[in-house]
């Protein structure tokens, strides 16, 4: 097992398995006795992430999955996953609920140990800093998916809050900046080639400026959703100035440490051989693999966990997403695999039609020999949770929505673009929001941005909408698997495949509503009643099973 910041000291760790987490009655203590040391508090703090190393995979099926870009093969048609590649989430779907229930254990086991920390006469001043400054950070990173996915939230703090009243957005946020500011001042600075499993002064400045952009576009409100809950028109386009001028502040921090940069191969950031190494990657999630750590990285296996079956699709498929890029952009075919070979067999193994279709390239590890048939077996690689190319990407985009600064923002965007094409041939001479937004895509695609991006942006049912009916399966004529159809010169049977492919494509353009802006507060993990109210716009209430 490989040591870094997840595993320090094994300790007998009991993880509450309901939303209550934080509650003493509900079995949170997590280390016995209150006088705990240096080593105690450091191990304590760790344990925290293991509720969250389970969503690694998780929220592709989130983030990536009902939205336009993407859907799901992952079981038979009434699974949960392709219920969310049809944009048909509710508060019952394993998806929100696993996530939503993960994020509070991990906040609840932080809160505690944050009272423990404090109340320790055993740790020395410097070891209580260092530890929650770390849990700060942890807390922070929690919550900001949190506030992002269901907006109003329950803030539970290790001074106590109401697990089921709701608070609002900017409060939410309000707490997040504190924790990460209070973070920054105390996490150490790093050199940007240290372990980035570790958090460090640039990660908390990395996250502010993530979060700073996502508030300052104003996110909706419980109200503001409830207003288009079932309409399918996006809402109205608005900025907090203020905010977005935070979030170039901290992408400066980051910039001006010259601690980071971007590879200069946009493939050698994936695969066991690449991961969790600076200068590019800021924050990593560390996986040993199932079996080792909670829940191995399953975003690779859902990539491509049958690579040499090409009528078994992969668990997560790209939808249409091979046409984002130019042909002569790099970053399109390594992106999205529409071949791959057996290292084993050397047989050359084709996605796409009338064969299967295109896998998401960054889930197959190619980075070792032999590592693309091992690593479907293993799940081992750790998930980048930031990196540098998005703090660019980050101020970029702030820069574009205040109207000022074109030229940096201009500057940022081609540094990116100089990267992928390996020269200034494709840089752009002035970059609009449409180019920002466009290079998020190109960059970022099945890195879990996608849902995200489009409801800051405020278009994610203008983009489904306008979007999937020009995809190729979204045709009527492949809804029946047994119809002859000609794709690029090629005349095939549709089959099960394409058809299902078809059906999911139809899903997505009849079921996109305002109500997408949010996702349902599920049940608990026992699939109880978690008592939260109101319900997030368009969903039923989370009534126990």
């Amino acid at each position: 097992m490989k040591k870094n910041y997840f595993i320090h000291v094994i300790l007998a760790v009991i993880l509450v398995l309901g939303f209550a987490a934080c509650d003493d009655k509900q079995g949170g203590n997590i280390i016995e006795g209150e006088n705990i040391d240096d080593n105690a508090a450091l191990a304590l703090i760790n344990s925290a992430w293991r509720p969250y190393q389970t969503l690694s995979s998780t929220f592709t099926s989130l983030i990536d999955t009902p939205v336009d870009g993407y859907t799901s093969f992952l079981g038979k048609e009434d699974d949960d996953c392709t219920f969310a590649a049809q944009i048909k989430i509710e508060h019952t779907n394993l998806y929100p609920r696993k996530t939503f229930n993960a994020l509070y254990k991990s906040i609840g086991i932080v809160n505690d140990a944050i009272n423990k920390i404090n109340n320790s006469d055993q740790i020395s001043e410097k070891g209580k800093d260092q530890a929650i400054a770390q849990a700060k950070f942890q807390r922070a990173l929690y919550y900001s998916y949190l506030v992002q996915l269901w907006g109003e939230v329950p803030l539970l703090l290790e001074t106590g809050g109401d697990a089921k009243r709701r608070s609002s957005i900017d409060d939410v946020y309000t707490q997040i900046v504190k924790d990460l500011k209070e973070a920054a001042t105390v996490l150490p600075a790093g050199n940007g080639l240290t372990k980035p499993t570790n958090p460090a002064k640039g990660a908390a400045n990395a996250l502010l400026a993530r979060v700073y952009l996502a508030w300052g576009n104003n996110p909706l409100t419980q109200q503001q959703v409830a207003a288009i809950a079932n309409n399918r028109t996006d809402p109205t386009v608005s900025y907090n100035r203020d905010l977005l001028d935070s979030a170039v502040v901290y992408a400066d921090k980051v910039i001006n440490s010259n601690l980071y940069s971007l590879l200069p191969d946009f493939r050698n950031l994936w695969g066991r051989a690449n991961e969790s190494k600076g200068p590019e990657q800021i924050f990593t999630i560390h996986h040993d693999g199932d079996g080792i750590d909670q829940q191995g990285n399953h975003q690779t296996h859902c990539a491509n966990h049958d690579p040499w079956n090409e009528k078994e699709p992969a668990h997560i498929q790209p939808v249409h997403t091979y046409d984002w890029w130019s042909d002569d952009d790099p970053r399109k075919a390594f992106s999205v695999l529409t071949e791959l070979r057996d290292p084993v067999t050397d047989s050359l193994h084709l996605y796409q039609w009338p064969y299967s279709l295109p896998r998401n390239g960054k889930g197959v590890d190619r980075s070792y020999t032999n590592s693309a048939y091992l690593t479907q077996l293993t799940n081992d690689v750790d998930r980048i949770e930031i990196r540098y190319a998005e703090v660019l990407i980050t101020k970029a985009e702030a820069l574009v929505q205040l109207g000022k600064g074109n030229a940096e923002a201009t500057r940022l965007i081609n540094q990116i673009r100089k990267r992928a094409f390996g020269d200034t041939s494709h840089n752009i001479a002035s970059v609009t929001l449409k180019d920002v937004q466009d290079e998020w895509e190109y960059e970022f695609q099945y890195e879990q941005h996608r849902w995200l991006n489009l409801t800051r942006w405020k278009n994610l049912i203008s983009t489904v909408l306008t979007l999937v009916p020009t995809y190729t399966y979204y045709d009527e004529k492949f809804a029946d698997p047994d119809n002859i159809v000609t794709v690029n010169g090629i005349e095939h049977r549709v089959g099960a495949v394409f058809a299902r492919y078809h059906k999911h494509l139809r899903g997505k353009y009849e079921n996109v509503k305002g109500r997408n802006y949010r996702f349902p507060i599920p049940q608990g993990s026992n699939f109880e009643d978690l008592g939260i109210r109101p319900q997030n716009p368009g969903y039923g209430d989370p009534v126990a099973n």
